[in-house]
């Protein structure tokens, strides 16, 4: 059955043999997802690289240059690939895949491998690697192995603690030299990057860095009013700007201020149940790399109203249109999700779980 008809027939719902932590996700839907990423995560080609060159050495191949990162395409789409494995097999420890979750992960997540990378991470001209986007997912991929109670993923853990130390080092010096949020709706976008990498953050105990990352979030998004949401979402979002900045600030905001802050920021979310007041992007040529971003912004857009809607006191007259955009959003999300074109299915599957297995319900607040 396709994810279309799964959604149609009720098949993400949470059943009985699913983990109530896996929210909307049921061990098929998983099986469909997990196969997406077991497809990636050790395909070398095709490939895209952002890479600094200073010598012709740096002329190498992707798996010699990041031994653990090198498939789904991009570095960062193999990263959140690895953390879609570790999720799933650590909420459906039973189910068929989960073996080849787990011999995926153990084939990636080894000392030599690890040390490649710290290699690439420590040359020249790298300091901005993937800087927020692949940094803030490396740091959820370790999250949920240290959430997974099970000895081969602590050991997993421990081999990729020292890159998370790294990372750490790189926001800290970062931060105090950023003077201005990125508002865009792809990879730069600050909101998305601090949101995870807050949560991260939080959950780890690196006390300086939440409170750098929570403090500067208040700094550039504090006063900020009416967000254009009507001029969403541009011709390659997956990220949706407004949006992303509201989940991001519920993590930063008292509980008792946020519902005005939000009213100031977000001044058209309706009070009527309506889910018309904010339309799906939509996909005409699903083979286009950059077009396909925009199933990518249906997903993210429906973790975020799902993350607001959370955060707002029983009652609250906004919270069934919210409930009711994610509603849509989903279904236009999770329905695109497919193996027919690699544009989409080396990336869209994290995205998927992402909002399906209740992560961004995970978050911390205030």
């Amino acid at each position: 059955m396709a994810l279309a008809g799964l959604i149609a027939a009720g098949a993400l719902a949470l059943t009985p043999g699913a983990s109530a932590e896996a929210g909307m996700l049921d061990e098929e839907a998983a099986q469909r997802f997990a196969a997406l990423a077991l497809d990636c995560v050790h395909r070398e080609y095709p490939n895209k690289i952002a890479h600094v060159m200073v010598s012709d050495e740096d002329a190498r191949p992707p798996r010699e240059l990041t031994p653990i990162f090198y498939g789904c395409f991009d570095w960062h789409s193999a990263v959140h690939g690895h953390w879609l494995l570790a999720r799933l097999a650590r909420l459906f420890p039973d189910a068929p895949f989960a073996g080849d979750a787990r011999a995926a992960l153990a084939q990636s997540f080894t000392e030599a491998n690890m040390a490649g990378e710290l290699a690439y991470f420590d040359g020249e001209g790298r300091a901005s690697f993937e800087r927020p986007y692949g940094l803030a997912w490396y740091l959820q991929l370790t999250a949920e192995l240290r959430a997974w109670d099970d000895p081969q993923a602590r050991e997993w853990a421990q081999v990729l603690a020292p890159l998370e130390d790294v990372i750490e080092d790189r926001f800290l010096t970062w931060l105090p030299n950023l003077v201005y949020p990125v508002r865009s709706g792809t990879h730069n976008q600050t909101a998305f990057g601090f949101a995870l990498t807050l949560d991260w953050a939080r959950e780890a105990g690196r006390e300086e860095l939440a409170d750098m990352l929570a403090a500067k979030s208040r700094t550039f998004h504090l006063e900020d009013r009416a967000c254009p949401l009507h001029y969403e979402p541009s011709g390659t979002d997956f990220l949706s700007p407004c949006l992303m900045t509201a989940d991001l600030m519920r993590r930063v905001i008292p509980a008792a201020d946020y519902p005005a802050w939000l009213s100031a920021y977000l001044p058209g979310i309706p009070e009527d149940g309506s889910a018309d007041w904010l339309a799906p992007g939509v996909v005409l040529d699903p083979s286009d790399g950059h077009l396909v971003h925009l199933d990518g912004v249906n997903l993210s857009r429906a973790w975020n109203l799902q993350g607001i809607a959370a955060s707002l006191p029983e009652g609250d007259a906004r919270i069934a249109s919210l409930n009711a955009a994610e509603a849509v959003h989903t279904e236009a999300g999770v329905a695109a999700v497919s193996e027919e074109h690699y544009e989409g299915s080396h990336w869209l599957a994290s995205f998927a779980v992402y909002l399906v297995s209740g992560k961004a319900r995970e978050a911390h607040t205030p």
